[in-house]
């Protein structure tokens, strides 16, 4: 048990840290191609945030433990508004635009809803995974065009970057990336192994591991981001980070696994847990939209909310592995 832990924590910590040097690697590279700041900023940090859970879930379905890949994805768009930014609601008020409630939601319920409509027969396979990759391509191409036309000021995270690649020559860059893509290979092969490893010494199920320890760790990069835009004076970036996060969580995080093997779902996750992912995505546009530009926020107490669901939903599952009983079975 102590080694299966020792592999979960020592596996999180350079799946966080590699995560971070791959997308230095790819955007130096991205800009040195000439690629704007904002292109990289929608596909490579956007793929990059989500780059652990990705590598967990593809090592997980090879590994043949599909509940870790599964409870991963879904367990991370939980964590992603119910904890994450139920936090940085707390700490400070986070303004919505009036465009991003009228474009990149509906994006993200779009991919939302065509990921329960794949899981509705508890079944993945390559179509669904080629559905899912498919959508995500026309959902990035939508987004590249429509911010390519679209003036807008260089943020304070681009600022950072430009100031990090610039450095980064070529070939250190090249390096970074191989260098990252290796280490998220073996640490996520750690964090299945370990994680796989306590959920059958325990008797818990993979998929509520996927939905809590696999998730929480691997959502760690956006929480960090958003820690990072509080610290920047830029809390309306956590929204931003969230919703980016979760269609890649909802899209690639599932379809790749899927490409490469198709598996069966777990009914629990199709009646317990998609249900309170979609609550919780329905909710975020809920708590966005108001009718003027002052309610347009997601403030403490709706914070506040937000962190109590996400509470109460992990208290749920702990009750589930304490009791041995389920309402879902």
């Amino acid at each position: 048990m102590f080694l299966s832990i020792s592999a979960i924590a020592v596996g999180l910590a350079i799946l966080v840290w590699s995560a971070d040097r791959f997308v230095d690697g790819a955007a130096a590279i991205a800009q040195h191609l000439g690629v704007s700041n904002l292109i990289i900023g929608i596909t490579v940090v956007g793929f990059g945030t989500s780059a652990p859970e990705i590598a967990v879930s593809v090592i997980a379905v090879l590994e043949e433990v599909p509940g870790i890949a599964v409870g991963n994805a879904i367990g991370s768009n939980i964590a992603n508004i119910g904890l994450i930014l139920g936090i940085t609601a707390l700490l400070a008020p986070i303004s919505v635009s009036s465009g991003l409630i009228r474009s990149e939601y509906p994006l993200l319920f779009g991919a939302t809803v065509v990921l329960v409509w794949c899981l509705y027969d508890l079944q993945l396979d390559r179509l669904d995974g080629f559905l899912l990759l498919g959508l995500l391509v026309v959902i990035m191409t939508y987004m590249i065009r429509r911010h390519s036309k679209v003036k807008v000021e260089t943020d304070v995270v681009e600022e950072d970057e430009d100031e990090n690649d610039e450095s980064m020559s070529k070939k250190a860059a090249w390096l970074w990336i191989l260098a990252g893509l290796v280490l998220l290979i073996v640490s996520s092969r750690m964090l299945v192994w370990g994680a796989s490893n306590i959920a059958h010494s325990l008797g818990i199920s993979e998929l509520v591991i996927g939905l809590t320890i696999v998730a929480l760790g691997t959502s760690l990069p956006e929480l960090a981001a958003s820690i990072a835009s509080l610290k920047k004076s830029i809390a309306d970036m956590a929204i931003g980070n969230v919703i980016g996060s979760n269609l890649f969580n909802s899209l690639a995080v599932v379809g790749i696994p899927s490409l490469i093997r198709g598996f069966e779902v777990d009914s629990a996750a199709l009646y317990r847990d998609v249900p309170v992912m979609v609550l919780l995505t329905l909710l975020l546009f809920a708590m966005s939209f108001g009718g003027n530009q002052r309610l347009n926020q997601i403030g403490r107490f709706k914070g506040g909310v937000l962190l109590a669901l996400f509470t109460a939903y992990q208290c749920y599952l702990y009750f589930e592995v304490v009791s041995g009983e389920s309402w879902f079975s």
